[in-house]
């Protein structure tokens, strides 16, 4: 009984991980297609404001070429923006500003495409520099924002790339590390005493004078060493016992 609820219970849980596999796969299907929808459609759209500007001089080409600006401004930045943000966190503060700016452009771009049904081409001339000025504003101020997002990832890239080289650099002298030179020391052949230094040497002791208040004699509390006899000299000693008479000195005689 036990094994069928287990049975039972494997069924169950297969049966939702596969529905729910469905439907993540519907669900991506579907974010594809309408992506590939709402691409077409704007190419479609590209198309069309082309060939407007070109085939209808006047303010109706005017107003295509202010939408083919605004809306290749626009997109132009939000591709960068979505590029760049991954990578650096500090431009969310960018994307905030770019959706506020994305709300005016979505309000210009409906009222310039509602004027391209407008009959009457003199209310449209008067209104054509309120509208060039708010497009010149925003594809400036999206251009703005894209250059300084381009300037700050090729900055870090700049700087991400020195610091490569120069780790590659120091790789490369370990690398070569026999070709460094290392100075030689002096050798000395065998048996032969080594250079004497350079200068005179003193003896210990010359050249220093006493000390004002010192004694040059021996020092005070020692006692001085009797004198040493020399070589060839014979000691003045008095006659032993053993020696015999005369052998003796003589004794100077009586003058008197």
């Amino acid at each position: 009984m036990e094994a069928i609820w287990i049975l039972l219970l494997l069924f169950v849980l297969i049966m939702l991980a596969g529905v729910y596999a469905a439907v993540r796969a519907v669900r991506a299907a579907k974010r594809g297609i309408d992506r590939t929808v709402h691409q077409a459609r704007r190419t479609v759209e590209d198309t069309r404001l082309r060939a407007r500007q070109l085939a209808q001089p006047g303010a109706a080409g005017e107003l295509a070429q202010l939408r083919l600006s605004l809306r290749g401004s626009m997109r132009a930045t939000s591709q960068a923006l979505q590029a760049a943000a991954p990578q650096d966190q500090s431009l969310s503060e960018s994307l905030v500003l770019f959706q506020r700016l994305s709300a005016h452009a979505q309000d210009l771009e409906a009222d310039l495409k509602r004027l391209e049904q407008e009959p009457d081409r003199a209310r449209l001339i008067a209104l054509l520099p309120d509208l060039r000025q708010r497009t010149e504003r925003i594809t400036h101020s999206a251009d703005s924002l894209r250059w300084a997002v381009r300037d700050r990832t090729q900055r870090f890239a700049h700087d991400d790339l020195d610091s490569l080289n120069r780790e590659i650099e120091m790789e490369a002298g370990a690398l070569r590390h026999w070709t460094a030179v290392e100075p030689e020391e002096p050798r000395t052949d065998a048996g032969s005493w080594p250079a004497p230094e350079a200068g005179p040497r003193t003896a210990p002791g010359a050249g220093a004078r006493p000390e004002a208040g010192a004694r040059s004699g021996p020092e005070a509390g020692q006692e001085p060493e009797p004198p040493r006899p020399s070589l060839g000299a014979r000691p003045q000693t008095e006659p032993q016992a053993w020696q015999k008479p005369w052998q003796q000195s003589r004794r100077p005689e009586n003058t008197a």
